[in-house]
């Protein structure tokens, strides 16, 4: 049996860098369809190398292979706002588990604040020593819930963290819906939208759970 949690915001015209505008209806042309606008880094989304200029990898260049794994879900709700996540917050359960290759998933409750100026300004970040473990130990996916790994109103931190982590590891940002993963451990599949010399792309994730 499996239990499957979709991670991935809803996109609609209340959400920032993102707006949806009728193209086509039925009365008039004979289907719906929409013209769909994004920022490349709104929502659930997912970051390549080249939005930092780490390498000139872009978002349809990275392999499919690095966007489905296992992946750990490490509570840290107790982090609160502006609070840095480190190793010592990755339990030594965890710890005694992982092998290289496996992701990470940081539950903070942050996606409770999407659309608020809360979200944006004062989010939990993965701290400096937290980065460099990430890439020490081969993690190949890290997610969070808000929107950056880093506090975006500090562009020193937004750009070291980005520059230690996209040396390696795939960033997955804006996740959802953490509270209903029971395990922690779980499948890991995110999928971003394959654009051609994309900095980043939204992205639809869901985990796997299996019992």
């Amino acid at each position: 049996m499996s239990n499957i949690v979709d991670l991935t915001l809803t996109y609609t015209n209340e959400f920032n860098g993102f707006s949806k505008e009728t193209a086509r209806t039925i009365e008039n042309d004979g289907w719906n369809a929409s013209t769909l606008t994004f920022y490349s880094h709104c929502g659930t989304h997912m970051d390549a190398p080249i939005h930092f200029d780490v390498k000139n990898e872009t978002i349809d260049q990275i392999p499919v292979s690095d966007f489905v794994g296992k992946a750990w879900v490490i509570d840290t709700n107790h982090i609160g706002a502006k609070g840095l996540i480190t190793p010592e917050h990755i339990p030594d359960e965890v710890i005694s588990q992982y092998v290289a290759g496996d992701s990470l998933i940081f539950k903070t409750g942050w996606s409770q604040y999407v659309n608020q100026p809360k979200y944006r300004d004062e989010l939990p970040r993965i701290s400096e020593a937290l980065a460099h473990w990430c890439i020490g130990n081969k993690v190949k996916m890290i997610g969070v819930e808000p929107p950056s790994v880093a506090d975006v109103n500090n562009i020193d931190e937004v750009t070291k963290i980005h520059k230690i982590l996209l040396e390696g590891v795939v960033i997955i940002e804006g996740l959802t819906n953490l509270e209903k993963l029971s395990a922690n451990c779980v499948e890991l599949i995110a999928l971003p939208l394959k654009i051609g010399g994309g900095d980043g792309a939204p992205a639809r994730v869901i985990a796997i759970e299996k019992y």
